[in-house]
């Protein structure tokens, strides 16, 4: 077996407002609905990790996806899984915690 190919692009956090700007994405923020209410990066939506799977009908197959969490790990998981099922993703290196910018509350 040849190493696995990612089907997903990873950015910076310091990359992630040239691609909001600059493309046609829309931002989720995996982490748990608490942690969101506490501050989550501008134009994010609330998408835990943990219902993402099973409410992944809700996304429409036909838009772009970033994804990010706490540190980048569950974010990766999450663009795995929804990229082998046909989503295009990037995923958020270093999650939230390498992002620089304001939080929204």
């Amino acid at each position: 077996m040849v190493g696995d190919i990612m089907c997903f692009e990873t950015i910076s956090a310091k990359s992630l407002n040239y691609y909001m700007q600059n493309f046609d994405y829309i931002l989720l923020d995996l982490r748990e609905y608490a942690d969101y209410k506490r501050g989550h990066i501008p134009q994010a939506i609330s998408f835990p990790y943990d219902n993402l799977m099973s409410n992944s009908y809700q996304l429409d197959m036909s838009k772009k996806y970033i994804l990010y969490c706490e540190r980048g790990s569950m974010s990766m998981l999450a663009a795995k899984e929804l990229c082998e099922v046909g989503y295009e993703v990037i995923n958020v290196y270093g999650g939230i915690h390498a992002y620089r910018g304001v939080l929204e509350r």
